[in-house]
């Protein structure tokens, strides 16, 4: 079952595989042990499933693509800069056939889980102290993700603020006037204390 509708993916696949550096050819091993290179069309396939589904790569792996793999290409086209170009363009066509409603920016962070740690890691606050990270998102008055900034989990919100109002820079020039709005933590009177 496809992710999305070939008339949907062909389009971006058309745009993504131009922005593809070329694939250094493995020099076959002697013995003839090694696999061949999983085709850049199938990973994408599996990395636009991991991303409509939300689910994880071993749940998305298959005899086709493993998980190791789709890590591994995803990395690569990571540090090639082929993701946040793919990104520009998708928010570039959703804006013109759409359009972004970039009166209201609303900011929102969550915090999650991070068990095999990495650099942005840092204990939970909400997880027994366990390894998480946060997440500070900006979306459109629509919801559609603008920019977001990942922080260890034990930091709190407002530092992130700037940082994520700077990711909406790539978006290019901005309306004249911009209403900001910011999540606030939900809080119930406590009642008065009997005495």
């Amino acid at each position: 079952m496809p992710a999305l509708p070939a008339y949907i993916v062909e389009p971006i696949w058309d745009q993504f595989v131009a922005l593809l550096p070329a694939a250094v050819p493995r020099a076959d091993h002697p013995l003839g042990c090694h696999r061949s290179r999983i085709p850049d069309r199938t990973v994408f396939e599996k990395l636009v499933q991991v991303l409509v589904f939300g689910c994880a790569y071993e749940r998305i792996a298959d005899e086709t693509c493993s998980a190791t793999t789709l890590r591994r290409r995803r990395d690569e086209w990571i540090a090639h800069g082929v993701m946040n170009d793919l990104r520009g363009m998708a928010l570039e066509a959703y804006d013109k056939f759409i359009g972004l409603r970039l009166a209201d920016v609303a900011i929102d962070s969550c915090i999650t889980k991070a068990p095999c740690g990495g650099e942005k890691a840092g204990s939970s606050p909400v997880d027994r102290g366990k390894r998480g990270i946060k997440l500070s998102t900006a979306v459109d008055a629509e919801g559609i993700p603008l920019g977001t900034i990942t922080a260890p989990a034990n930091r709190h919100d407002s530092p992130l603020l700037g940082e994520t109002l700077d990711a909406l820079e790539k978006l290019g020039p901005m309306p004249e006037r911009v209403r900001v709005h910011l999540a606030t933590a939900a809080t119930t009177p406590r009642p008065p204390a009997s005495g």
